[in-house]
């Protein structure tokens, strides 16, 4: 059996994740602050914590309970909330600290702590949910276009650096999604007309942790509906 942690897995994407991922015969370690993810790894068989992605023992936590019950740890799906959101130069430091914390350190954090355990295994796949306007910014999110830019780096940089001892590392980039409320606003900006399923984006993610996408890493795959214009 493969396993995957899941952060953000009490709702939306990393909840549809979780669930494709256990359909798929993996057993799934999963974490929320909220307490749902205890929740939805009981009814799938796999482990649950309450902690916080900014919290590195909540993180170990999360690590310790996946190698406890299985003693592996082969795919890992990061999952965030949006960070602050305001006009540019309206939010503060402190706003765009957090944004640092919760979409780039907390995959810095996690992958110190589980590169080693792939490392040992000679194989290991990653998954970092971002966005599409990692690169193709839009002021709606300016810290989140920011930092998931950022994310896209530092992927590519893992990527390069542990692809000789067979760990993949890809960051997903959805558009607008089912798991937020449908705005009709912003229906006429998809081509596809219509919000993604979180079950859609929940089954790219399982195809990039997937032997399947055994020769893609560092890449970032838009699953946006069309949104993005470039090419």
């Amino acid at each position: 059996m493969k396993v995957a942690l899941l952060t953000g897995a009490g709702k939306g994407m990393g909840a549809a994740c979780a669930r494709e991922l256990a359909a798929r015969g993996w057993g799934v370690a999963l974490l929320s602050p909220s307490g749902r993810a205890v929740e939805l790894a009981a009814e799938l068989g796999g482990v649950g914590v309450t902690g916080s992605v900014l919290e590195t023992a909540d993180l170990q936590k999360l690590v310790d309970a996946a190698m406890a019950k299985w003693g592996r740890i082969d795919g890992v799906v990061t999952s965030t909330g949006h960070p602050p959101k305001g006009d540019l130069l309206a939010l503060s430091d402190e706003d765009w600290a957090k944004g640092l914390e919760l979409v780039i350190l907390d995959v810095v954090r996690l992958a110190r702590l589980v590169t080693p355990i792939m490392e040992k295994q000679g194989s290991g796949a990653w998954v970092n949910i971002s966005t599409f306007a990692a690169f193709e910014p839009d002021l709606m999110f300016p810290i989140s276009c920011a930092m998931r830019a950022g994310l896209g780096a530092f992927a590519k940089l893992y990527a390069d650096r542990y692809a000789k001892v067979g760990i993949r590392m890809n960051n997903l980039l959805p558009g607008f999604v089912d798991s937020l409320p449908v705005k009709e606003a912003l229906l006429p900006r998809i081509p596809l007309g219509r919000y993604g399923k979180a079950e859609e984006i929940a089954k790219t993610a399982a195809f990039l942790l997937s032997d399947d996408a055994g020769y893609i890493t560092g890449q970032n795959l838009r699953v946006d509906g069309g949104i993005t214009r470039g090419v």
